[in-house]
């Protein structure tokens, strides 16, 4: 499987470390012709106001959304998430926009305030998988066709919505 990693800011290099352990082909994307060919992608957690304007300015917010509808399966971590988002709260940022949620930006503090912690996600089995939240985002709201795969606390942290999966953390 070639998956492309969004390598424009952020924690892209440690996806694809990720990834190629688990025996992927990995395709880091900077340019709308990097996506060619490409079988999903991978929207990393970093900063996501820059993430977005970044999209912006080297023409790939809209190629990667038109793949996105088209078919091509996309996992979201931390600022990724919030790139999924249809709405987020208090910011007209740009985003996918391609899942029916609104999230909340840096929603568990600073970055000092970061923790680490075994998240039980019942899809993936009985081992909870330790879960890194940095200045991470949460699901404040989620449309109807968005399924609810984690919490913390009353915080909800993971959700899929068709070929869209989003997580709040670092895996």
């Amino acid at each position: 499987m070639q998956v492309g990693v969004l390598a424009l800011q952020g924690a892209f290099r440690e996806h694809q470390l990720a990834l190629e352990k688990c025996g992927a082909g990995v395709r880091q994307v900077r340019k709308p012709e990097d996506l060619k060919g490409i079988e999903a992608l991978v929207v990393p957690g970093g900063e996501s106001t820059t993430m977005g304007k970044l999209m912006c300015d080297f023409g790939l917010l809209e190629p990667v959304r038109n793949l996105a509808l088209e078919g091509l399966p996309v996992l979201g971590t931390c600022a990724g998430l919030i790139m999924l988002a249809k709405h987020i709260r208090g910011s007209q940022q740009a985003s996918l926009g391609l899942m029916d949620m609104e999230v909340e930006r840096n929603a568990f503090g600073r970055q000092v305030d970061s923790f680490e912690a075994l998240l039980p996600i019942p899809v993936l089995g009985t081992v909870p998988l330790r879960a890194v939240f940095i200045r991470a985002p949460y699901i404040a709201r989620a449309g109807g066709g968005v399924d609810i795969l984690a919490a913390y606390g009353d915080k909800t942290v993971c959700a899929r919505q068709g070929r869209f999966l989003a997580a709040a953390f670092h895996p």
